[in-house]
């Protein structure tokens, strides 16, 4: 009994303990990495497995998607591994209420498609068309939930579903933290799907 009022007590007066957890995706530093060092990227999250990258010591907006018992994966190239969570530290400043992250893009791959926000525009590019559609985007819609990565964002006759789920592109071996549906609306309406990065 005396330790849970002393829990209680402890987050009521320290609004750092009371505050929510970060829900993945989000973006990290690397942080505690001696200057003439790296971070190891390993093949597994354990400290015996295989090295398949590296991070500088100060290399910042790292995307993780994923954590598993203190361990974060995170994309290298066109390549996945997995970092100590022990030598990242948080971002406060990613996931803002109606906004989406500077590095918010989505692809596919079955179609080939990729849409990103420029500016007050949607723009979506395909094979067919490299220079974009572009329309203008009316609305980012969230759910209300501190530090939730759902968004929907809502453009002149298109608009773009992502939430938080583990997605795969289907051609390379990254791994994303979220999954993307796009409809495009007007005479000939159709559904594109696809993953999503927050990683500048």
């Amino acid at each position: 009994m005396f330790r849970t009022v002393l829990a209680l007590t402890l987050a009521l007066a320290s609004p750092a303990l009371a505050t929510q957890e970060y829900i993945l995706p989000t973006l990290f530093d690397v942080s505690g990495v001696a200057a003439d060092d790296v971070l190891n990227i390993r093949a597994e999250p354990e400290a015996k497995a295989a090295i398949v990258g590296t991070l500088a010591p100060d290399a910042k907006a790292i995307e993780v998607v994923e954590e598993r018992q203190g361990w974060a994966r995170v994309n290298a190239g066109e390549s996945t591994g997995w970092v100590s969570m022990r030598y990242l530290a948080y971002r406060t400043d990613v996931w803002q209420p109606g906004a989406l992250p500077a590095g918010f893009r989505c692809l596919g791959t079955e179609p080939f498609w990729d849409a990103r926000r420029e500016g007050g525009d949607l723009v979506l590019r395909t094979p067919e068309n490299q220079t974009g559609d572009r329309r203008p985007v009316q609305a980012v819609l969230d759910r209300g939930v501190f530090r939730d990565p759902a968004r929907v964002v809502v453009a002149r006759d298109m608009t773009l579903f992502s939430q938080p789920q583990i997605c795969s592109d289907g051609m390379s071996d990254r791994i994303f933290g979220l999954s993307a549906t796009l409809v495009i609306h007007g005479d000939s309406p159709r559904m594109l799907s696809g993953c999503c990065s927050i990683q500048p």
